[in-house]
């Protein structure tokens, strides 16, 4: 094992919140379909290190369909999309019951969370998804996220971990997603092929030149390849989290990798928060407004969360997730941001205390219309 006291790895260090991706080659022995279970408890103790450090961690797992087809005998088969459903469907009970066994080895526990497209890619469901991640995260339990294949069809998918990834660390506002996978990193040529293909340590421009080094690596079992971790990259750094590939076959590579082991970091230009920000402004929609109070602008000049009890009127025709204007009692531009509540709901709940919420719409909804971490003020 790895002797590791402290994380020397300064993106890994400074971060709270870490995704980690866990691919299909890593989990599952090519050779009998199986678990590779010393890998496996290896990774889980590695992950045990960094919750002690009080990282929180959030897992993207591959595997499932590569086990289900091993359970199905159906390995060397080209599959129709059907039986890669039926694959995913048979696998993924597999690969949660193994995650969830080691896991309650070391008396952690974990929640398994299948999404689809549309669960990250329409707002509203994507802060259903992020508001139940983020509770699991409060409640010390470990996500195990994976892409829906039971149900998903191929013009509706991610079609690789990677990329969904990506997606779940910008949606939790990670610091830094961890790509471990069967390559060490970027390289200039296909290393299997160049025997003098450079390696690639830090970028920080996913220029064409960059995109022109990512050759389609793909193994028998995977998904992904290099092209795939370049888009995730994309997506990851333009969300203000880091993305770094590591290879991961050995046990207890996490560990090394934070020990200072050899990795390829793409480093976003801003923080996770800045990031997001800047994406609110640039959604903006100014027929979409709420306006507010004289106590509720200066609550926000202090920081703080907007409250439906400081809002006085609202514009008709927005829904839950959409970006809107926060406007004063003079109608002046104060800021915007991202509404918990449709517009009809905004009409039933303003000027109302927190507690009252629930007697208003039958239902316990957000204490606030707009967090202070979903909103720019102006």
């Amino acid at each position: 094992m790895v002797s590791v006291k402290s994380i020397k790895l300064d993106s890994v260090n400074n971060a709270k919140r870490v995704v980690l991706k866990v691919g299909s080659a890593l989990i599952v022995d090519p050779t009998t379909g199986s678990i590779r279970e010393s890998w496996f408890k290896s990774l889980v103790k590695d992950i045990l290190f960094l919750l002690n450090k009080n990282k929180e961690i959030l897992i993207v797992s591959s595997g499932a369909i590569a086990l289900g087809k091993s359970e199905l005998g159906l390995q060397n088969k080209s599959l129709k999309l059907s039986e890669k459903q039926a694959a995913a469907a048979t696998g993924q009970i597999l690969l949660a019951k193994a995650w969830k066994s080691i896991f309650e080895e070391i008396d952690i526990k974990c929640g398994q969370i299948l999404v689809g497209h549309s669960d990250l890619e329409t707002r509203r469901n994507a802060m259903n998804t992020r508001a139940t991640l983020d509770t699991l995260l409060k409640l010390n339990v470990i996500p195990i996220i994976n892409e829906n294949d039971t149900v998903a069809t191929l013009e509706i998918r991610y079609g690789d971990n990677d990329q969904l990834a990506a997606r779940i660390a910008q949606l939790v506002e990670a610091d830094v997603l961890i790509l471990l996978s069967d390559i060490d990193g970027l390289y200039s040529h296909d290393p299997k092929n160049s025997p003098n293909a450079k390696f690639i340590e830090e970028i920080t421009n996913i220029s064409s030149d960059i995109e022109s080094m990512a050759k389609n690596t793909k193994s028998n079992i995977a998904s992904g390849g290099m092209i795939t971790k370049i888009k995730a990259a994309k997506i990851a750094t333009a969300a203000g989290c880091n993305l770094i590939i590591a290879h991961g076959k050995n046990t207890n590579s996490l560990l090394e990798l934070i020990n200072g082991g050899k990795h390829s970091i793409f480093k976003a230009n801003l923080s996770p928060l800045n990031a997001k920000k800047k994406w609110i402004l640039s959604k903006r929609d100014k027929l979409k407004f709420v306006k507010i109070d004289n106590g509720a602008e200066k609550a926000l000049n202090l920081g703080k969360s907007l409250l439906a009890a400081g809002i006085k009127s609202n514009s008709n025709s927005f829904y839950r997730g959409e970006i809107v204007d926060i406007l004063s009692n003079n109608d002046t531009f104060l800021g915007c941001g991202i509404i918990a509540y449709d517009s009809d709901e905004i009409e039933m709940i303003k000027g109302k205390k927190s507690t009252e919420i629930k007697k208003a719409l039958g239902y316990k909804g957000r204490d606030e219309a707009i967090h202070r971490n979903d909103m720019v003020i102006n």
